[in-house]
């Protein structure tokens, strides 16, 4: 790892910076350096650290260890109220302002210029017009907030945050929901933002956006930083590999074994399906007996591709189509009755029901299935459960006890259990071994291959490349929400992958 030498000073500076959370541990020793008038992008995968890092800049979690410096300066914010009284400011993907407000209200909420007690109207209409006029939006201030678009949202967003602390601005993930044109509003924005000295940190998963306008890239993993470059010096396999953990070299040497043959017929498939701000036109086909891994790095689409086919967001172009038959899901009880299940990737917010046992957790799927008036009795849940706890050899010695004490892979395999109860033709699997002990990740790998030998279609998504390249028949790979392309055969291996995302 080569380290940029600067003969500046920093605009914000973190030295050593350290967060655990309990026995875990988030960030761990990170130096990070801002220069005014640079666009620094932070990049990493899920639990590399990016958040807690900017949390811990905006005083939203206090530090373990270390130092962060403003202007030369150590600061200890201790809320983010406290981070723009020192000029640091951030704007969300969630974008943290009042929609049914005009723009103006939204701009100097907490802050309007007073007259005679009383919030001068029209100074602030005023104001926040010339604001908006050095942004180059010339938009009427007076409407209410939520009739603009996400962009014009986003730099409303942007104008107010650098309007109370003009020095660090942080953008977390503020292209999730534009379109192309949107992107490169905002992108000027940000330029023109740089040219008066702002520093800015930008965390996206967008790899040709983070080349478009980044001038620096921070790389975190596992909490700790694995890379600092100049944009121009890092080719992107490089970046990848960062990401990774894993360099294009190591990954031949690997030595994976193609998968077997693909199936003949389609059972599912997707043809050019779509959402604006979600996904780019997308085809696909699974047939039964067949894994069809998706692979590409976080934000890539892959979750997006999975939330579509299940129905849980409904497609603007495109259609699904069940053995040649089109079907229209209007939401995920439509798939279930058509045979899909999935198993999110968040097992803790989407997929278990902490509160209730294991027991009513695996029936879930199946009763909601069936419909709530062809209830199933006590006897034939305990026997449902217990058929399903002895298949996926899940350790519950109690099934009545709530779900939640159960360990992390056990909890998967719950998860797991509740749709095969509901006797799926189709199975999407977003992360199945994610946080799980080594013995629980084999088991799950295992019974990934046993149900595609059942004659299951199976869709896997798994940010693991040695997994996919492992059971995949044929591998999908996205970049920035669009297919790239499909691997097959003897092409299915890491390093193929690791090219293809890489790919201009």
């Amino acid at each position: 790892m080569t380290e940029i030498q600067e003969n500046r000073t920093p605009l914000l500076q973190t030295e050593h910076l350290t967060k655990s959370f309990g026995s875990v541990r988030a960030l761990s020793n990170v130096d990070f350096n801002l220069y005014a008038g640079e666009i620094h992008a932070v990049l990493g995968e899920n639990g590399a650290g990016k958040s807690t890092l900017i949390k811990l800049i905006t005083g939203v979690y206090h530090k373990d260890d270390g130092v962060i410096q403003l202007d030369g300066k150590p600061i200890e914010p201790q809320s983010p109220h406290d981070a723009q009284s020192y000029g640091i400011s951030a704007v969300y993907q969630e974008i943290n302002l009042i929609p049914t407000l005009s723009v103006a209200e939204n701009i100097y909420l907490g802050r309007q210029p007073m007259r005679f007690g009383f919030v001068n109207t029209r100074r602030v209409y005023a104001q926040a017009k010339a604001l908006l006029q050095t942004y180059h939006l010339d938009i009427d201030v007076t409407r209410t907030l939520s009739t603009y678009s996400v962009a014009i949202q986003q730099i409303v967003a942007i104008a107010r945050g650098v309007d109370m602390s003009a020095k660090v601005l942080i953008l977390d993930e503020p292209t999730a929901s534009l379109d192309a044109r949107e992107v490169q509003m905002l992108f000027q924005v940000m330029r023109t933002l740089t040219a008066r000295g702002i520093g800015i940190i930008l965390i996206t998963h967008f790899l040709d956006q983070v080349y478009q306008i980044s001038d620096r890239i921070t790389v975190l993993r596992n909490g700790e930083k694995v890379g600092e470059h100049l944009t121009a010096d890092l080719p992107k396999r490089q970046l990848i590999g960062l990401m990774l953990g894993r360099e294009f070299a190591e990954a031949a040497a690997s030595g994976e074994t193609p998968s077997s043959a693909v199936p003949e017929g389609a059972f599912v498939q997707a043809q050019g399906i779509a959402r604006k701000g979600m996904l780019h036109p997308f085809d696909l086909t699974i047939a039964k007996g067949e894994i069809v891994g998706l692979a590409g790095l976080l934000g890539s689409g892959r979750t997006e591709a999975a939330r579509l086919m299940f129905g849980i967001d409904r497609i603007d172009a495109g259609e699904l189509r069940i053995n040649g038959k089109t079907i229209t899901l209007r939401s995920p009880r439509d798939a279930v009755r058509y045979g899909f299940a999935m198993c999110p990737e968040d097992r803790k917010v989407e997929g278990i029901i902490p509160e209730l046992s294991v027991r009513e957790n695996i029936i879930l799927a199946l009763q909601a299935k069936q419909g709530w008036f062809r209830y199933l009795s006590y006897a034939q849940q305990e026997s449902i459960a217990q058929e399903m706890i002895a298949a996926l050899r899940i350790v519950a010695h109690d099934p009545s006890r709530p779900v939640s004490e159960l360990s992390g892979g056990n909890q998967q395999k719950v998860i797991l259990a509740r749709w095969l109860a509901s006797r799926p033709e189709f199975l999407i699997l977003d992360e199945p071994t994610r946080g799980i002990d080594v013995g629980a990740h084999a088991e799950i790998i295992a019974i990934i291959k046993r149900l595609c030998s059942e004659g299951l279609a199976l869709m896997v998504i798994s940010s693991e490349l040695s997994e996919v390249v492992d059971y995949s028949n044929r591998v999908v790979v996205l970049r920035d929400r669009r297919k790239l392309t499909e691997l097959t055969d003897t092409d299915i291996n890491e390093t193929t992958v690791m090219q293809a995302i890489a790919e201009k």
